[in-house]
């Protein structure tokens, strides 16, 4: 099931990063100590009462630096436009409505979509007669925010989760694999598809899929149901999709939310860059299975040496997605690729497994036989219990006399001990720490 998505626009300088963060909060600490992870923070997960959303702050979205701002703005609200189920319009009390501000609502206007204005520098009682001017507008009442104090905020996430849609349930049964296929452009994931859905005995069937613009492909292999979900956005054709390389990070977040296993390929003639990096942690925020594809190997100069070297280069590049496994394949030969599909069902089985509760205390209580926490200040950390509480991502909660005390390193050596035991190979662990108390 794909979040809704909430894109904030509005012309530079009147707080859309302040508010972007503000509304995400500490989302992103889940992953703050995994080594090696590297952020984009144009793309965020938000939550308020019990509804969950995807949010775009599309200032972070550069389209072209020696573009005109006006041009610019309207790039990135023709983004948000396509792109989103709910807008933010974000304007600025101190300086009222300006020139720009008009061009935007009158897109916005046009567009239909739901439009929420918010007055960002509202920063006391006093001011709030300021937002006045904004109701000339017509997108109905504005909410005076302010970024710098947060006041303001729950009243704007509550006008966004009032405009939200209904969660899409995509219709296909828990038996299908839903795979995405994410990468930047050229790594060859469309020939990945086509050599895919190419292969004999597989039953091809083209549905439209419930998302807007994504193109599922169901299809069989070997008993095993799968569908394809195409980041069709992709393929569309226009400067503004293909001036900002950000886009088509936007465009792999739908898939990734979508998929149960996620493949992230890499274009092995020309290694491993940044980007690469910023893709992939993606899959790994969003906890889902995920395996690394290296397109190409063909084309590719090798000994007996090189695809170990290859894999190591992966394990230094993406020391926060350790448990991914590599495939190496030519989409264009079709060398390797009957190595693919019975990996990707492998992972996907380790994402959705539930361990009994006795078996995993038994592991946990060893682990800590074998190499007991630490102290810290005189006070040593007791491990009481451990239970799983849920699937796809495997997550658990272990219960201690004080939270306090687990250090996140032998929080990775128990999580290392649990993987270890009961092979979970693809698939990122959540772990999450209790005090004892917290059990009833």
């Amino acid at each position: 099931m794909a979040r809704p998505v909430v894109a904030i626009v509005g012309r530079p300088n009147v707080g859309k990063s302040t508010i972007f963060n503000r509304v995400i909060g500490d989302r992103l600490a889940i992953v703050e100590d995994k080594p090696g992870i590297t952020r984009d923070r144009i793309y965020g997960i938000g939550e308020w009462n019990g509804k969950p959303f995807s949010i775009i702050d599309t200032g972070g979205i550069e389209i072209d630096g020696t573009d005109e701002i006006m041009k610019s703005i309207r790039m990135q609200a023709e983004l948000a436009i396509e792109e989103a189920d709910v807008i933010v319009f974000m304007c600025d009390a101190k300086s009222g409505v300006t020139q720009s501000d008009e061009e935007v609502a009158q897109m916005l206007y046009k567009s239909g979509k739901p439009v929420i204005v918010a007055v960002n520098k509202v920063d006391n009682i006093g001011r709030s007669d300021l937002i006045y001017e904004f109701y000339g507008f017509g997108f109905g009442d504005p909410i005076g925010v302010s970024g710098s104090h947060g006041t303001g905020i729950g009243d704007l996430l509550d006008a966004i989760t009032e405009k939200l849609p209904e969660l899409e349930d995509d219709g296909y049964d828990d038996d299908v694999i839903r795979v995405a296929l994410i990468g930047r452009p050229n790594v060859g994931k469309s020939s990945l598809v086509n050599a895919i859905l190419g292969e004999e005995r597989v039953i091809v069937s083209d549905v439209a899929g419930t998302t807007r613009d994504a193109i599922d492909t169901p299809f069989e292999k070997d008993g095993q149901r799968y569908v394809l979900i195409d980041t069709a956005g992709m393929r569309k054709r226009g400067k503004v999709y293909e001036t900002t390389e950000k886009y088509s990070v936007m465009r792999a977040m739908r898939a990734i939310e979508r998929a149960d296993v996620v493949l992230v390929v890499i274009n092995g003639e020309e290694g491993i860059i940044e980007q690469d990096k910023h893709i992939a942690g993606y899959a790994y925020e969003a906890g889902k299975a995920s395996l690394f594809v290296v397109n190409k190997w063909d084309v590719v100069e090798k000994d007996d040496k090189t695809m170990k070297e290859f894999e190591t280069k992966i394990r230094d590049h993406f020391l926060f997605m350790t448990y991914a496994p590599v495939v190496f394949l030519s989409a264009k030969t079709k060398q390797r690729l009957h190595k693919l599909l019975p990996v990707v069902q492998n992972v996907a089985q380790q994402h959705a497994m539930r361990i009994q509760t006795h078996l995993l205390n038994d592991v946990v209580s060893d682990a800590v036989a074998i190499t007991p926490p630490p102290t810290d200040k005189g006070r040593r950390l007791r491990v009481n219990y451990v239970t799983q509480v849920a699937v796809k991502p495997p997550t658990m909660v272990v219960f201690v006399n004080d939270p306090e005390l687990m250090h996140f390193s032998y929080e990775r050596y128990l999580e290392n001990k649990i993987r270890a035991a009961f092979n979970f190979e693809g698939t990122p662990i959540r772990i999450f720490t209790r005090r004892k108390s917290d059990e009833s």
